[in-house]
């Protein structure tokens, strides 16, 4: 990379900035293209803070529990729900016209015990059966779309060998899509996972959809996690794969997106939090600001990949960040915990980033 290439090009953005009138925010910036969304922490969707409360209700029109709506948090025993969190962001969504995006039905991690300790292709069934019938049925017309399933195929395009891989096959698949097709009708029904641009997990993702499209269930779109670097994946990987999905019959969402600066350990791949390393100064070199010459790299990676899908937002329908501010991060602590990263389009003190303007950019009114 020839930073100091990048380093003038982005004094010549900066410079161009001044001049230029944007739209006033990113939800109507990409009003038209597609929507623009964010995660939010409990403390976000109780507005817990002023500064980000009104941020989030300016720049994004769709809105994500990163943690709340798992069901180890909502659903934590057979006969338990706590619905406080989850009600309170579709409160709020509907105070700033934002739709929800709820996240997740089924997913083999951060899952809830009881699921675990069925044994037999009735009771996991049941088991499937209730959750989504009382989770998607208790906000059905009020969501604008689910993850049904969750990070279900490995790296090789395997299945992931999850409790309900083992209990029910990959019948449970097509099951839970159809349990929340019943439960939500007008809701819209994703896929969603991590690593999505690897050729031998894209193979496998495909062939999955396509038996459950096979099945009869509904399945409107494909969630392609966007836990990303500097460089890696290539816009070519990128473009590659959402041709690939969209050419299933279904729309493309990008979801979960941030974009990692610092160094990645050798032996983490992906976004599996079940990867760890230790947090070393070799892999935490930015403890005291990010270097300008990182800060510029990162705003045109942002710029360049909401190029491209902008070139192909005719199937793409959201782009979701993984967070609202670099503080809150999940990155600071994955794969290293502890670390200092700087992700996402606004900074530790919720002020803009050069990232944000630079997709800002790409929006100017003529």
């Amino acid at each position: 990379m020839k930073l100091n290439r990048i380093v003038l090009l982005s004094a010549m953005l900066v410079t161009a900035l001044a001049n230029t009138t944007f739209a006033q925010s990113l939800r109507s910036a990409y009003d038209g293209a597609f929507l623009i969304g964010t995660a939010l922490s409990t403390n976000q969707i109780l507005e817990k803070d002023p500064v980000q409360a009104a941020l989030v209700a300016k720049e994004f029109n769709v809105l994500t529990a990163e943690n709340d709506m798992k069901s180890s948090l909502l659903h934590p025993e057979e006969d338990v729900y706590k619905w406080e969190i989850a009600d309170a962001l579709y409160a709020l969504a509907e105070k700033s016209k934002s739709k929800v995006h709820g996240h997740t039905l089924i997913w083999h991690s951060q899952l809830s015990r009881f699921f675990r300790d069925k044994k037999t292709k009735e009771d996991m069934i049941a088991a499937m059966t209730k959750h989504i019938n009382t989770v998607a049925g208790r906000y059905a017309g009020r969501t604008f779309s689910w993850d049904v399933v969750n990070e279900a195929v490995e790296g090789d395009g395997s299945l992931r060998k999850s409790v309900f891989l083992e209990v029910l096959g990959e019948d449970y698949l097509a099951l839970a899509f159809k349990l929340a097709a019943a439960a939500d009708p007008k809701a819209e029904l994703y896929y969603n996972d991590y690593s999505m641009t690897g050729v031998e997990k894209r193979n496998g993702v495909i062939r999955m959809v396509k038996k459950i499209q096979e099945s009869g269930a509904k399945i409107d779109g494909i969630g392609m996690q966007g836990h990303w670097g500097l460089e890696s994946p290539t816009i070519e990987e990128i473009e590659t794969s959402i041709l690939a999905y969209a050419a299933l019959g279904v729309k493309v969402s990008i979801t979960e997106l941030d974009i990692d600066v610092l160094p990645n350990p050798r032996n983490v791949s992906g976004a599996d939090i079940s990867q760890s390393a230790q947090n070393t100064a070799a892999l935490n070199p930015y403890v005291n600001g990010l270097p300008d010459e990182i800060k510029a790299a990162q705003a045109k990676r942002y710029k360049d990949i909401f190029a491209l899908f902008l070139k192909h937002k005719s199937v793409i329908s959201r782009v979701t960040l993984w967070g609202v501010n670099d503080g809150n991060s999940w990155k600071n602590n994955f794969p290293a915990r502890g670390r200092t990263n700087y992700p996402l389009l606004f900074d530790r003190e919720n002020k803009p980033k050069e990232a944000y303007y630079s997709i800002l950019e790409l929006r100017k009114k003529k």
